[in-house]
């Protein structure tokens, strides 16, 4: 039953991700928030259908963390199920930082191309870091939120890679706190898994921590503890007893 809950979501997310990604090129001559908008729907409803096809529910605590101005989000990676839901459920706009090459795949890439997030070129080597900064400092300025997953790919449930200081720095070099990010996804959608699981999952939002006077090293040790802590204590998918999830 998991196999064909499973692949009824993977043909659902197929195709519908095509009509958004031609309707991504269409309507270009847009302003951005409207772009940004009506492709992000798109993330949404692989969420909806996450939980249609596959009984994945959610819950966020901590929504009162967010701060009511610039800001990098740090978030746990487990899956690709929180590269949906955070974009399509938070009260700004995000950005994701994201290597260059990503803009030639089809569909998906023409989607991200579209939405003028931080692309990374890596052949520009030193220089490839002054650039996010400038779009990262542009993009802050137009009242988005920067969103980077410090492992720098999805960890397995259990698992523990050191976490990269590039989130930290920027948010350090650009003068705003970062907010970590803690969920436990990767127990309903766990990497590179093609069955998916029901339960639910929680994304719990911590306070933002302040970059004033501290190195990229030292912010990054304050989000690792925060994130990793709160990983620990949200445990599998509990259903909990005191609110409604979705």
């Amino acid at each position: 039953m998991l196999a064909l809950r499973s692949l009824l979501f993977l043909i659902f997310a197929t195709l519908t991700v095509i009509p958004f990604a031609v309707m991504s090129v269409l309507i270009l001559p847009l302003p951005l928030h409207w772009r940004y908008f009506l492709v992000i729907k798109w993330t949404a409803l692989v969420v909806w259908g996450a939980r249609f096809f596959c009984g994945i529910r959610w819950e966020m605590k901590g929504t009162a963390n967010l701060p009511d101005g610039p800001c990098v989000l740090l978030s746990k990676h487990q899956s690709a199920w929180e590269t949906m839901f955070i974009p399509s459920h938070m009260p700004r706009e995000v950005c994701f930082v994201y290597k260059r090459e990503l803009h030639w795949v089809p569909f998906f890439g023409w989607g991200i191309a579209s939405l003028k997030m931080i692309h990374i070129d890596r052949g520009h080597g030193r220089g490839a870091f002054e650039s996010v900064v400038a779009q990262g400092t542009q993009r802050l300025a137009e009242g988005r939120w920067i969103i980077m997953f410090p492992e720098g790919t999805r960890v397995p449930v259990g698992e523990r890679r050191p976490y990269k200081q590039g989130g930290t720095r920027l948010a350090a070099r650009i003068g705003v706190p970062v907010v970590p990010i803690a969920h436990n996804a990767g127990h309903c959608w766990p990497r590179n898994s093609f069955i998916k699981k029901p339960g639910l999952v929680t994304v719990s939002i911590g306070p933002p921590i302040s970059s004033d006077g501290k190195s990229s090293e030292a912010l990054m040790s304050e989000v690792e503890r925060w994130i990793e802590t709160e990983v620990t204590r949200l445990g599998p998918n509990r259903e909990r007893a005191d609110g409604p999830a979705r």
